[in-house]
């Protein structure tokens, strides 16, 4: 508990998988009814890269006692379930280096995240895996393919060239008329509902044409309807 005249204004608890499970369940509660605001932010990774982690770190898992590493991890899965569902904002960090994991958590806790829902729109590319963290995925390979263009192929779905070629595609324009009507609908009531954090992601094969252009002009578009959403290309350098 902050005494009164402290001059700290924000505390940070981690919290892994261990003897007392739980107790973090009461105690997150607990802290909800003593703090005026408490978010849980629940950071997970992909059992490869955390198998990688572990070998690289040479850490030993504390619950990989009679079992693999691998096995290990997975346990630790099933016993953070439940506080992964009470979590308000899911962090997949298996891509991510500890500078993009550290300007990922400033964002969420920067003071305009404290007034209104954070939406976060994601290019990716499929064959990368899908975000992790993604409370939305939308496939954008029903549309033609600028990778098989040769002139196109060096681009990205930033370049004015990819943005004309989709916008020229017939499918285009009705995807995204539709997408937006889905989200306007949505926002509000995400909002009313009391959702902090909102994660939408648009996948194509590589990450590169489609989904990057096509995040870009969703972001455009929820712009002109008071949302500012905060842009990742995963995959693009790919």
């Amino acid at each position: 508990m902050i005494l009164p005249g402290s001059v700290v204004q924000r505390v940070a608890l981690v919290v892994g998988a261990g003897p007392f499970q739980e107790d973090v369940l009461p105690a997150l509660q607990d802290l909800h009814g003593r703090a005026d605001r408490v978010r849980i932010v629940f950071l997970e990774a992909s059992t490869d890269v955390l198998v990688r982690r572990y070998e690289a770190t040479r850490r030993r898992h504390p619950l990989a006692v009679d079992c693999t590493l691998a096995e290990a991890i997975e346990a630790e899965r099933a016993l953070m379930q439940s506080v992964k569902a009470h979590a308000d904002v899911v962090v997949d960090t298996s891509n991510l280096n500890v500078h993009q994991l550290g300007e990922r958590v400033r964002s969420l806790f920067s003071d305009v995240a404290d007034e209104t829902m954070q939406i976060t729109i994601t290019s990716f590319g499929f064959k990368h895996g899908i975000p992790l963290d993604a409370d939305m995925v939308l496939d954008c390979r029903f549309l033609p393919n600028p990778h098989w263009v040769d002139e196109l192929q060096p681009l990205t779905g930033s370049d004015a060239e990819i943005v004309d070629y989709l916008a020229a595609q017939e499918l285009t324009g009705p995807f995204l008329d539709r997408c937006e009507s889905l989200l306007t609908m949505q926002l509000p009531a995400f909002e009313a509902e009391g959702k902090s954090y909102l994660s939408i992601a648009f996948g194509c094969t590589g990450g590169r044409h489609r989904s990057v252009a096509v995040a870009e002009a969703i972001a455009e578009r929820l712009a002109g309807h008071g949302y500012r959403a905060r842009l990742v290309h995963r995959d693009i350098g790919r």
